[in-house]
């Protein structure tokens, strides 16, 4: 067991943390209005305002950077009825992979041409939604329809994986996109406006807070939860069009054997030790006793498909993934394109400097963070990759 208490108002399960996402914890474990404590994940590391990989219980206000500029993010994952051998014996890989880079739109200002069907029902439900919440999500971002479907850069990525028993796996990592990150960053704003207004001292400006009650509170909360329901459509949307992709290589449907899609970064209204409280999860997932979950690794590594534990101390949480051990900056410094290609052997993907941030080794060790979880969730599932899609 990992677990242990680094203050009154802080729980660890990271045996591996860095001096300042520790100090940084700390800062946020003190705002008054936390209950009963901050769970800080076994994949943490430094964030803005708030820990990386932390789950911050609180009554009456949220955070709004508690929560993170890419709302909604999360995983998603589909089980086929198909092997490893039988999708080999289908044809090479790459040209799989590029079908799915063709299908998607990757990298960070990569936005779709026009709907497709499936996307164009999705976007008649988000702006039904939009409507109820009584904003314009065009005021935010006047092409949000086009970013439906599209998956981003950084650390998001589309996968090809193979599960211990050969079992193929199609994964995917993304979120709200541009217009999510732009709701994100006017509450983080606003919140930040009406602290300096009413003199409100924080230990870190970044930890601007909303109050329950107010009229910008309910409109960020009205906002947040279309930005997370936008997240989990533009995952099914992507999905949708890699188990196409992948039909195509196969030259038959995909069976679905199994789909699970959830967040990482979002806030939602759950009891704990007595009270209602708003818990933001900032870089953790969900694990509530028996609910699926996904943990993914680094490019080139493994990842996770487990179910909860339920574990209260944790607030029924567990990591969303590696954790960074390196900056980007420090990354691109420290390793070479020699060494990312020697990473990714066996897997297909685009051979790139543009990886270079996201080799494996800027990461922490994915197995030590499984191993800090073994409290929180347990494994069904390890995941091997044969195809990689990142944008740049």
């Amino acid at each position: 067991m990992t677990r242990e208490h680094l203050s009154r108002h802080l729980i660890s399960w990271a045996s591996i943390l860095e001096p300042r996402t520790r100090e940084q914890a700390v800062r946020t474990s003190t705002m008054p209005f936390v209950y009963p404590h901050v769970a800080l994940m076994p994949d943490a590391h430094l964030g803005k305002g708030a820990t990386v990989g932390s789950v911050i219980p609180t009554l009456g206000a949220i955070i709004p950077a508690a929560v993170g500029v890419d709302i909604g993010c999360g995983m998603m994952a589909v089980r086929t009825g198909w092997t490893e051998d039988e999708l080999r014996a289908a044809g090479p890989l790459t040209p799989l992979r590029e079908a799915i880079e063709a299908a998607v739109p990757v990298s960070a200002g990569g936005y779709n041409t026009a709907l497709t069907d499936t996307a164009a029902a999705r976007v008649a439900d988000l702006e039904a939604a939009a409507a109820r919440a009584g904003f314009d999500p065009g005021s935010y971002a006047g092409n949000w329809r086009l970013q439906l479907g599209s998956l981003g850069s950084g650390n998001h990525f589309i996968e090809v994986s193979v599960d211990e028993s050969g079992t193929v796996w199609l994964f995917l990592h993304s979120g709200s996109r541009g217009v999510g990150n732009k709701i994100a960053q006017r509450h983080i704003a606003v919140a930040a406006e009406l602290c300096r207004r009413w003199w409100i001292a924080l230990p870190d400006p970044d930890l601007a807070y909303l109050v329950e009650g107010t009229d910008e509170f309910w409109t960020y909360v009205r906002e947040l939860r279309w930005a997370q329901d936008f997240a989990a459509a533009n995952r099914e949307e992507m999905m949708d069009r890699v188990v196409a992709a992948v039909a195509v290589h196969m030259g038959a449907p995909v069976v679905e054997v199994e789909r699970v899609n959830c967040h990482h970064n979002f806030t939602e209204q759950e009891q704990h030790f007595g009270k209602t409280v708003w818990v933001s999860r900032k870089g953790a997932i969900r694990a509530r006793a028996g609910e699926p979950g996904l943990i993914p690794g680094s490019m080139g590594t493994a990842s996770y498909v487990v179910t909860g534990r339920g574990d209260p101390l944790s607030l029924t949480s567990s990591p969303h993934g590696a954790g960074r051990a390196h900056s980007r900056s420090a990354a691109r410094r420290l390793f070479t394109r020699d060494q990312l290609r020697e990473a990714m052997v066996g897997i297909e993907y685009r051979d790139t400097d543009a990886f270079l941030d996201e080799i494996p080794a800027a990461y922490k060790d994915i197995d030590q963070v499984m191993a800090d979880a073994a409290d929180l969730v347990e494994v069904r599932h390890v995941l091997h990759q044969v195809v990689n899609v990142k944008g740049d």
